[in-house]
């Protein structure tokens, strides 16, 4: 079977026997690849650093039947060791990739590569609030894979907005008619922060107020939640206690 070589994010890791580890990348052009990497929790691993979350990397693979096995790895992107210095940007960073994980089972779509590489890198570099890097990714990667919420017209009957209810369950902002009794309210800030988040207008975002962004961030959860069914774990940490 041949070899072959693509950049890739590591999503996760899970120990396989007692020096080997099971390797889940996301990569640029053959999608998500699970791979074993060998030898790489012995100290003498050259390449076991390389191969934490969050890092990016280009990599050489045999593919295998159900494993590729790991051959070669070259560091793109260092950015694993700020990450997960801080608790906040470790549970952004984990919700991230494991909505990666579980968005990116079919064909590759090099976009959602690129994505969380850039969602990443200013994570990393703290360039904004850990909490919209996170939401703006989710809103985004969420779109790429056909769930964009409606932010605008009725999710349910189309008619023009804008609406001030926001139902997960409906798909996004819908109409007084069509929104169920006790469905939540939005202002218009929060709206307008949504749509920032989803468009990457980080000027609109990063002047927002921590609590506008809260509450942003809140349906931003809801929606992820509700669309993927069993939600992503790593959101109940984000913003707990350190």
């Amino acid at each position: 079977m041949p070899t072959y070589r693509d950049e890739a994010v590591v999503l996760r890791t899970h120990k396989l026997g007692e020096a080997d580890r099971i390797v889940t990348m996301l990569s640029r052009r053959h999608g998500k690849v699970r791979a074993v990497a060998k030898g790489v929790r012995r100290t003498s691993s050259k390449f076991g650093a390389r191969l934490e979350p969050f890092m990016v990397v280009d990599v050489q693979l045999y593919a295998g039947r159900s494993l590729d096995i790991v051959q070669q790895v070259e560091s793109l992107g260092s950015y694993g060791a700020d990450i997960a210095g801080d608790y906040d940007r470790y549970t952004a960073a984990s919700a991230m990739v494991e909505a990666a994980d579980r968005l990116n089972e079919n064909e590759a779509n090099p976009d959602h590569f690129y994505l969380l590489v850039g969602a990443l890198r200013s994570l990393s570099r703290g360039e904004h609030a850990d909490g919209a890097t996170m939401s703006s990714y989710l809103l985004r990667a969420m779109s790429l894979a056909g769930w964009a919420p409606a932010l605008g017209d009725c999710a349910r009957c189309g008619s023009p907005g804008p609406h001030d209810a926001f139902v997960s369950q409906l798909g996004g902002t819908v109409c007084a008619r069509c929104a169920p009794a006790g469905s939540p309210r939005i202002d218009a800030r929060t709206l307008e922060l949504l749509r920032a988040l989803l468009a990457g207008d980080w000027a609109v975002v990063d002047a927002a107020a921590e609590r506008e962004l809260a509450a942003a961030s809140g349906l931003v959860s809801a929606y992820v939640q509700w669309h993927l069914e069993r939600g992503l774990r790593a959101l109940s940490h984000v913003g707990g206690k350190r």
